[in-house]
């Protein structure tokens, strides 16, 4: 994992509220591990075409961090990702910003943009710890409690590799920002804070197991009644 900051280019430079942009590289990794989804944007046909996908992460691979995502070996923004710059947004809603005029109610979040041209994993090995990763994303420890995906299943499956070289991160927190004038109005204002919250695992109607430690625990970090 490197600590090397982020390097604005002309595509991840803020021209708005710039105060909000964050130049640790941290910045980047804490938004990446702390979302579940992301959107793949690529051209697909002369068209743009936005997709929410799942994702993971290997912070230790390359020089600063590879963001691994996955699809059908027949899917057009698989197949066309490897050919052209693509862009990965992962975004977390932390709050409602309500003011006290309609102009200045905003949202707190934090958000990441990565830029970059993709490759296709080809390497066997490199592959199913891709596909490890992504599983282990959405729930830590998952891969070593399901069957590992067979010669058909893989090859069935593209992985795409993306370097977290060019990125950028943006955030707001805190209160809402009234004008001076509009202080006095009898109007409320505040924040709703917002986040992901897990339910009690159900188990399947086919499966007579006890909810295993890894899912528990992947559902008590979001929440869940315990």
């Amino acid at each position: 994992m490197t600590t090397t900051p982020l390097q604005p280019t002309a595509r991840t430079s803020l021209r708005r509220e710039k105060h909000r942009a964050a130049t640790e590289r941290a910045a980047l990794y804490d938004v990446l591990i702390d979302g579940m989804f992301c959107h793949l944007g690529v051209v697909v046909d002369g068209s743009p075409l936005v997709l929410p996908t799942a994702y993971g992460v290997d912070l230790d691979r390359g020089p600063d961090g590879t963001l691994y995502l996955h699809g059908s070996v027949a899917a057009r923004s698989v197949v066309a990702a490897p050919d052209q710059t693509i862009c990965v947004t992962v975004t977390h809603a932390d709050g409602l910003v309500l003011a006290r005029s309609a102009f200045h109610h905003s949202v707190n979040y934090r958000s990441a943009v990565i830029f970059g041209v993709p490759r296709l994993v080809t390497d066997p090995d490199e592959k199913l710890h891709a596909l490890n990763r992504i599983v282990d994303h959405l729930v830590p420890g998952r891969s070593t409690g399901t069957r590992a995906p067979n010669r058909k299943e893989l090859a069935k499956t593209s992985v795409l590799a993306l370097e977290l070289t060019e990125a950028s991160v943006k955030t707001r927190s805190g209160e809402a920002n009234d004008e001076p004038d509009d202080v006095d109005l009898p109007h409320w204002t505040g924040v709703v804070p917002l986040r992901v919250v897990a339910d009690e695992p159900i188990t399947n109607s086919d499966c007579d197991l006890l909810v295993p430690a890894h899912v528990r625990t992947r559902a008590n970090q979001l929440g869940a009644p315990s």
